[in-house]
C-alpha cells in the first residue's frame, strides 16, 4: 500500500480503511519448516507470505512473541531455534488463520541436543 493521495492502488479506498493487508493474511497458506545448520543450530523457517506483508515487520513481530533472533530474507521469516510447536497460535494471534498454517513435522531432533 502506497500513500498515493490517500487512495490505495490496490482496492482502491481511502489508505485508513484499506483492507489488502487482511485480506492477504487470510490467503496466505504458511508453511513452517525447520532446518538444520551448521554446528547443529535448529532454525525455523516461515514461508509462504504474501508479498503485501511487510517481511521486516512480520518477522519483528515474531521475534518479539517468541523471544528469539531472526532475519526477514528473500520471501521468507527465519527465526533462531525450533518453534513449531507455538508458531501457529502466534501466527492466529497476528490475524492469520490457524487452520492455513502447515507445520511440517518430519524433522525431527537426533543427538545429545
Amino acid at each position: 500500500m502506497s500513500d498515493e493521495g490517500g487512495i490505495c492502488p490496490n482496492c482502491g479506498l481511502p489508505t485508513d480503511l484499506c483492507v489488502c493487508e487482511t485480506i492477504a493474511q487470510e490467503e496466505a497458506k504458511i508453511t513452517v519448516t525447520v532446518e538444520r545448520r551448521k554446528w547443529g543450530r535448529l532454525t525455523t523457517v516461515v514461508s509462504g507470505f504474501d508479498k503485501t506483508i511487510d517481511l521486516g515487520e512480520m518477522a519483528t513481530k515474531l521475534k518479539s512473541k517468541l523471544a528469539c533472533g531472526g532475519a526477514a530474507k528473500r520471501g521468507h521469516v527465519e527465526l533462531q531455534g525450533d518453534h513449531r510447536g507455538i508458531i501457529t497460535g502466534v501466527l492466529g494471534k497476528l490475524g492469520f488463520p490457524e487452520e492455513m498454517v502447515v507445520v511440517d513435522w518430519t524433522f525431527q531432533r537426533r543427538g545429545r541436543r
